[in-house]
């Protein structure tokens, strides 16, 4: 389980979807300003809601906008699709992000599932287990790009997996990751770290500081007080323009700061 003494974040992920850029833009300054922890973005390439022929952006060119334009939230995709591209250039292109905002980029990483993204952009669907076991050759491949790459990275990227399936997915979060993302329930999730701590003593490697993460849209307080309860410190707000409900935000911020003591 995670440390008792590790704060809630708040992540916000901004959908690139259904509004032009200039609008995205907007909200990741008021995002920042409004004391957010972290913004994410989603790796796709058509809409996931909503008119599926509308307007939408890629995900990696966008973060590198955001890497310029913010000065401290952290920042990643919620999550890279580890098909689209090339290993080495992945970790290339997390690097260069990393310098480009002083170190505050997050790599979230995860196997991909929208066909309709293969389908159109001419890549192989496969199979759950097909894009799993890509996605185990690529975090190796990344891992040893980072360490070959000059400059270096300015700090350890952190990585966060997405999943919860117990026989691969897990393993993988405890082998890389530094962050574990699912939509588990919270009765769930003291089993799911057990077989990551259990996935960890294979591994050689001592998975107790690995922060739990999940979701809060369409949640309530009385939900997100259990998920909390159960170890989850990173909570993530899904964040749907052109109506952004920043008070819904600041709800949540409210709710961050008094799980902090602040």
């Amino acid at each position: 389980m995670p440390l008792l003494d590790t704060p809630v974040r708040l992540g916000v992920q901004i959908e690139p979807q259904q509004v032009p850029y200039a609008a995205i833009r907007d909200a990741v300054r008021r995002l920042e300003d409004m004391g957010v922890d972290i913004l994410f973005n989603w790796d796709h390439f058509f809409p996931l809601s909503r008119d599926p022929d509308g307007m939408h952006f890629e995900a990696w060119t966008m973060l590198g906008a955001w890497a310029e334009q913010t000065e401290r939230v952290e920042f990643g995709t919620l999550v890279n699709c580890n098909s689209y591209r090339n290993a080495d250039l992945q970790a290339d292109m997390a690097r260069t992000l990393d310098h480009i905002s002083g170190g505050r980029f997050l790599f979230g990483t995860g196997s991909g599932w929208f066909e309709r993204d293969y389908d159109e952009y001419g890549y192989e669907f496969g199979t759950p287990g097909s894009r799993l076991r890509d996605l185990e050759r690529g975090l190796a491949r990344i891992e040893a790009r980072w360490a070959k790459l000059n400059p270096a990275p300015t700090r350890r990227i952190p990585v966060m997996i997405g999943g919860k399936g117990e026989q691969k997915t897990l393993r993988l979060v405890a082998r890389h990751a530094d962050i574990w993302h699912s939509f588990v329930r919270p009765d769930e999730i003291a089993h799911k770290v057990e077989i990551i701590d259990r996935w960890g003593a294979e591994e050689g490697r001592d998975t107790s500081g690995i922060v739990v993460s999940n979701e809060l849209k369409r949640r309530e307080v009385a939900d997100a007080d259990a998920l909390y309860a159960a170890g989850t410190r990173l909570f993530t707000l899904g964040f749907e323009g052109p109506d952004w409900d920043y008070d819904l935000v600041r709800s949540w911020l409210r709710w961050r700061d008094g799980k902090n003591g602040a």
